[in-house]
Formats: C-alpha cells, structure tokens, sequence
C-alpha cells in the first residue's frame, strides 16, 4: 500500500517527525510512505482546501491508497477531505479512533490534530495511533456481530458519495476562479513532481498538467 502525507502550512515544523513516525510504522508493515509536505514556511502556503483537491486527485488517480492529513485540530482537513470525490476521511486523536475508523468504516484518509493537544508523548501518541492502522485489514467491522451491518453502511456510504459528487476531474477543470486557483497551489512545487512519478491514471494525469502549467 502507498500512503501519502499531505500536511498544512499551520503545523509544518511538525511535518518531519510526523513523516518520519509515519514511515518507521509504514515500512515496518510493508508499506510505503510518499511525503507531499507543506515541508516548511517557504513553500507556498497550503491550506486544508488545497489539500483536499490534491488528497481527492491522489486517491482517485492511484498515486496513493490512503492518505494521512490534519491540521491544527484535524476538523477543517477531514471536513474539507470529505467534500471531495473518492474520500472517506475520519477525524482521528487517539489510537482507538484509529483502528475503529479503520475496521468500521474502513474510509481511505485520516485526519489528524497536529497541534491541539500537541505536547509531552504526542510522537509517542503518534505511533501507535499508525500502528493501529494494519492490525487487522480495512473494514473488518467492530464489534464481530455487528461487522455485516457495518460493511453494508460502509458500502452504501461510497455508494452515496459517488452519487452526491462531481467526478474528480470536473472539479479540476472548473471554470471558478477560486477553484482554479486552490488547484494551481494544491500542485505547487516538489507536488507535481511526487504526483507524476506516482500517478497511475493517465487522463488525471494531463488534466493536472494543463491546469497547472
């Protein structure tokens, strides 16, 4: 599985250590991690509803199979995350949110507080909430006697989503001004380059490109 990191500028002095917890778990499990940042100050700014499009356009496209993002409580990012196609993000603080979003929602995105509540043990906190992610396969269900009526809500949740939203790539060529640009930023700097190299979805793909260029 590839995970992506989309972090935003209000917390990026924490991006680092996030990655590098995050990748220690990841690898640990046969993973891989692909840091799209905010890396630091001087990147452009990026906020939770750049994020988004740029989460939506990941899972959407291949280029990643689940995606870490948060900012400084982690409700604007998962709200932001859920507003876009393909995206079921939940809001996660402790290491059971964690795995019961995982086993009973078995959603794709996590969004996490990377300031609230920031202090002595939050790497530690950290860690386990990740390692909490591959304990058992997405969408197990939890409690046991009620795992078939979750999937079936978990399923129909995506079934709801796919209806209620504009596919991805109506969304990246929008003629609004405003999206336009949270789409030039939501690919800006090293991001294009990570989302080229990992993008499995050739159409995406030269979408991006020509919004962007």
């Amino acid at each position: 599985m590839k995970i992506a990191l989309v972090m935003e500028w209000s917390t990026c002095e924490r991006n680092e250590i996030v990655y590098q917890t995050l990748k220690k778990v990841a690898e640990a499990n046969g993973h891989t991690v692909v840091n799209y940042g905010q890396f630091n100050m001087e990147d452009n700014r990026q906020t939770y509803n750049q994020n988004a499009i740029l989460i939506s356009t990941l899972l959407n496209s291949g280029a990643a199979d689940f995606v870490v993002t948060g900012c400084g409580t982690g409700e604007g990012a998962m709200l932001a995350a859920n507003s876009m196609p393909g995206v079921c993000c939940g809001l996660v603080v402790d290491p059971s949110d964690s795995y019961l979003f995982t086993q009973v929602n078995g959603g794709n995105c996590m969004a996490l507080p990377f300031a609230k509540g920031w202090g002595w043990g939050a790497e530690v906190n950290l860690e386990y909430v990740f390692e909490k992610l591959f304990v058992k396969e997405p969408g197990g269900g939890y409690p046991a006697h009620a795992a078939a009526s979750e999937q079936r809500n978990a399923k129909l949740l995506n079934t709801l989503k796919s209806v209620s939203h504009a596919d991805i790539r109506e969304i990246l060529t929008s003629e609004n001004a405003d999206v336009q640009e949270m789409v030039k930023a939501a690919f800006a700097g090293k991001r294009m380059e990570l989302f080229e190299a990992d993008c499995r979805d050739p159409e995406i793909l030269a979408v991006v490109k020509s919004m962007v260029q």
